[in-house]
């Protein structure tokens, strides 16, 4: 037997089982909302691994900050961009990871940024199981924003529910 969950419909629940409370969503600090639905999809901002407004890991992956450390931010992100679409549709409403962009601060030389974006992947499968698998990319980028290590942003289908 799977241990992965089925899509009942509760993925709320499932992260009370996983232990995760979902933070209030943060403030933009710019003109941009923190998801927006088009249709049966929803698409965050990038999601900065924040909490109470602050950045938690900031740095350059290959110099101040390790892979352990930046996939713990990104797995963060994952948590406040699922925080952004309960806010606006309701977590439950989520049939279907489509899509995962991320985003690493990385100095010269730094190549593991699919391991890093990992702690966003693997959490959304540890959420949504199968239907948490989806398409990604993985990209390192000299900065970001209030000196992040990395930002995640996410594309989701929702269930045929208006």
């Amino acid at each position: 037997m799977s241990n992965t969950p089925v899509h009942t419909g509760r993925w709320s629940e499932q992260l009370a089982n996983l232990g995760i409370e979902l933070p209030p969503v943060a403030i933009p600090a710019a003109a941009y909302l923190p998801a927006t639905r088009s249709g049966r999809y929803v698409c965050t901002s990038g999601q900065l691994p924040l909490v109470d407004g602050r950045a938690t890991v900031t740095g350059k992956l290959g110099k101040d900050v390790t892979v352990d450390e930046a996939a713990a931010a990104a797995r963060l992100c994952a948590v406040n961009g699922l925080a952004a679409v309960n806010a606006l549709v309701g977590l439950d409403r989520i049939a279907k990871v489509v899509k995962v962009v991320g985003f690493v601060a990385s100095a010269d030389g730094f190549s593991q940024q699919p391991q890093v974006i990992n702690g966003a992947s693997d959490l959304l499968i540890e959420v949504f199981g199968d239907a948490g698998r989806h398409a990604r990319s993985a990209v390192g980028v000299a900065e970001l924003p209030r000196g992040s290590a990395v930002e995640v942003e996410f594309i989701f289908e929702l269930d045929g529910e208006s």
